[in-house]
């Protein structure tokens, strides 16, 4: 056999890569007698093209799937993509604004149907760039978060945990995005470290004397308020609950949104969560 001068990779990795392809070699059989050992993929955000990270995952996935099969193992690598939510829809609008156009002015419909043709775009180049990658997953299981066993797997587990008790409804603060109109997981917020200042702001009693000390960093925010909240166990103020205080510095009344006026007294109110 005539080794060249001079190694192509493209054409040598392509056709290695067909013949394992065709030969099956990365097929496992769930009827196999030999012991089972499977991976799942991590499946790879739609929002993008693949990056150093995902290539050094997969390459680690890949030396364990290959070296289970070579021990005798009836070997599964697990592939497929992810639709990643809120991150794409922001990409997509991302697009979209450079056309200078936004989801609403294309509404609802319109919008999901970019996004789905997103998906077929993004998704193709991540799975191309995973068989370059000469990883050995089985190409015939390929999943995408969103077909629809997977999302009858998502809420079948969902409903289990509820009727478990380990999911219920609850309060707690939560990561509120006005831009997106939805709330958002703690691993998709940044925080961001700033030096401030702590605001004491004394709230006078209505009709007594007295006062509530209110502590904010955004003492801007004092002229919408509506209420001050206490919490119903702390001695020092269940006894001011009911009473009311005035916005302090003024003495006027204020409009509501509607234009109805809107007294600068405003209630002390119970919250446990204060």
């Amino acid at each position: 056999m005539d080794l060249p001068k001079r190694y192509d990779p493209k054409n040598t990795e392509d056709k290695w890569y067909k013949f394992w392809l065709d030969k099956g070699f990365f097929k496992a059989d769930p009827q196999s007698s030999r012991p089972h050992f499977s991976v799942m993929m991590p499946p790879p955000n739609i929002t993008g093209i693949l990056t150093m990270g995902h290539v050094l995952n997969n390459t680690i996935q890949d030396i364990i799937i290959r070296f289970k099969r070579m021990r005798g193992y009836e070997a599964l690598w697990q592939p497929g993509i992810d639709h990643a939510g809120i991150a794409t829809q922001n990409v997509v609008e991302k697009a979209l604004a450079k056309e200078g156009k936004s989801r609403f002015d294309l509404g609802r419909e319109k919008f999901l149907e970019i996004v789905w043709k997103w998906k077929e775009q993004y998704g193709e180049k991540i799975l191309t760039q995973l068989r370059k990658l000469g990883v050995s997953c089985d190409w015939s299981r390929v999943k995408f978060t969103m077909d629809p066993d997977m999302s009858r797997a998502v809420m079948k587990a969902f409903v289990e945990l509820y009727r478990a008790g380990l999911i219920y409804r609850g309060t707690r603060i939560i990561n509120w995005c006005p831009r997106c109109g939805t709330a958002l997981a703690d691993d998709e917020v940044e925080y961001i470290e700033e030096k401030g200042k702590l605001y004491y702001i004394k709230y006078p009693l209505a009709g007594e004397k007295g006062y509530v000390v209110v502590a904010t960093t955004r003492p801007e925010t004092y002229l919408g308020d509506t209420a001050v909240a206490v919490n119903p166990r702390d001695e020092r103020y269940k006894k001011l609950i009911g009473k009311r205080v005035r916005l302090p510095l003024i003495d006027w009344t204020r409009k509501d949104l509607n234009g109805e006026d809107v007294s600068a007294e405003i209630p002390i109110i119970a919250d446990e969560r204060v």
